[in-house]
């Protein structure tokens, strides 16, 4: 395709094309039908000359006459008798007085029948005739050749005529045709058309747009609109959840930033020795590699796709994290782990679940912080194993809890109170909790004032908390073993098992 032609709209080059084609057939239908009708008009012609010939041929006489049988119809045909030289014996007056046929024709005719036109179609001539050449017998001789002729007129008048109306006809139906075909492509086109507007108001960053494709149709551009807003979806879900990322990333690297900085400060508060130096360098190595570790999982999280699975195979203490999550908090605050009164910690019981130890330590963070933050002191956190095979963590505390709605909604992202937008945070920590026990097959709960939210998969345990503010945890056990801290032996994390812990 030339460069020129390339530049034109794609209608404008489908109805040229459809234009074209239309021309070659027409021009083929109608040369067909002029065909056929001039075949039909030239056998009717020589069907007239070949009985004219077989009337007069047994009439010539040997100077080129005709004899004295002859009526004066037959005197009255167009004929001409010629010598073996092609000069003229004898004729008609109506065939004139020059040959019909010329020399190289006359030598043919005396060997077999010869049938020629005289006078063209275009231009129009005046006398057009259609000539039939016969040999005559020897007999005759010297008469050699009977040449008979028949005007053509009506003839020419209808292939001519036949002409006009082929013409106009096929015009006309050119035309017809090329104004439907023009509409046709442009219907067809209209909505590729309707799908680039689209398609530029999402590259103008307009967010949820989706091609409109009609549900009565399912022609290829219907189908290509749809396989549209399929990809459309996929990169607006990718693009969400690496925005995703970045939030939760922040969010979940805050936290154990912030007791990294507490630590570094509260060392450099006062003058230290070495080895309180070195006692301070030791936890900060364990908080860094701690917070390695969540990067870590973070990024697999990141980059993890819905349909790669669910949870890993790893587990963890749950009454250890508990615990662990408490003293890094209680440093954070500045006071000996234990002592702060405003979070209390119940874990007695050895609890092993089915969850990587940085995603445990993600929804233990998340809980504490949010109850420190948006609670009253005091705030428990309780861990336990109320049935076989569940593991439960109960976070409560003092504060106003959250009204129905609230809880509803509490674990969509940057879901927040009225009165909390003044407070620090984002409104992901509980959104970070339930999509983390949702995957795990565990279930939260959150629950105040007789109002029950539940969140992952149901599980058989009832709640047995009072009606303040309570955000519950249930996650499935493992099944190895574990070991309490004041106990020699080990002991198996299901429902009968209780080891007590000061």
């Amino acid at each position: 395709m030339t460069p020129s032609l390339a530049r034109l709209p794609l209608r404008v080059r489908l109805v040229a094309g459809f234009s074209a084609t239309m021309l070659l057939v027409l021009l083929a239908a109608g040369g067909f039908v002029y065909w056929r009708v001039h075949f039909a008009l030239d056998r009717q012609l020589n069907e007239e000359l070949a009985g004219t010939s077989a009337r007069l041929s047994p009439l010539v006489t040997a100077d080129g006459g005709l004899g004295p049988e002859a009526s004066a119809t037959d005197r009255n045909e167009i004929y001409q008798v010629l010598d073996a030289q092609g000069r003229i014996l004898a004729g008609s007056a109506t065939a004139g007085t020059s040959p019909l046929l010329d020399p190289v024709d006359a030598r043919a005719a005396r060997v077999a029948p010869v049938r020629r036109d005289i006078g063209a179609l275009l231009p129009i001539d005046q006398h057009p005739l259609r000539a039939y050449a016969v040999p005559l017998a020897a007999a005759q001789a010297p008469a050699s050749v009977l040449v008979v002729a028949v005007r053509r007129d009506h003839r020419d008048e209808a292939l001519l005529e036949l002409l006009v109306q082929l013409g106009i006809a096929g015009l006309a139906a050119l035309t017809v045709t090329a104004a439907v075909g023009y509409l046709l492509a442009r219907s067809a086109l209209r909505p590729v058309e309707r799908y680039r507007a689209q398609a530029a108001q999402i590259a103008e960053g307009i967010p949820h747009v989706r091609l409109e494709v009609s549900e009565e149709r399912d022609d290829e551009v219907t189908r290509l609109g749809r396989t549209l807003n399929t990809m459309l979806e996929a990169l607006e879900t990718a693009v969400e959840r690496e925005r995703d990322f970045v939030r939760d990333a922040s969010h979940e690297l805050r936290t154990p930033l912030t007791l990294l900085t507490t630590r570094v400060q509260l060392a450099l508060s006062r003058p230290r020795s070495v080895a309180e130096h070195e006692s301070v360098l030791r936890e900060v190595r364990t908080d860094l590699d701690r917070l390695n570790r969540l990067a870590e999982h973070l990024l697999r999280a990141g980059t993890q796709r819905p349909s790669d699975g669910e949870v890993g195979e790893e587990d963890a203490r749950l009454d250890e994290v508990v615990r662990r999550a408490a003293e890094d908090r209680a440093r954070g605050t500045g006071d000996p782990p234990g002592s702060s009164p405003a979070l209390h910690v119940e874990a007695g019981v050895p609890v092993a679940v089915r969850l990587a130890e940085v995603e445990l330590a993600q929804v233990v963070g998340n809980l504490l912080d949010n109850a420190a933050l948006h609670g009253r002191p005091p705030v428990r956190a309780r861990v336990d194993r109320p049935a076989a095979g569940v593991g439960r963590l109960e976070v409560d505390d003092a504060g106003s809890g959250m009204d129905p709605h609230l809880l509803a909604t509490a674990t969509l992202r940057f879901t927040r109170s009225p009165e909390s937008r003044s407070r620090p945070g984002f409104g992901l920590g509980l959104s970070v909790v339930a999509a983390t026990v949702a995957r795990s097959g565990g279930e939260l709960r959150l629950c105040h004032d007789g109002h029950h939210e539940s969140h992952g998969t149901a599980l058989p345990v009832t709640c047995d908390h009072g009606p303040g503010m309570t955000v519950t945890v249930l996650l499935p056990t493992s099944g190895r073993a574990v070991v309490a801290a004041d106990a020699d032996e080990p002991v198996q994390n299901d429902e009968h098992a209780e080891v007590s812990h000061l």
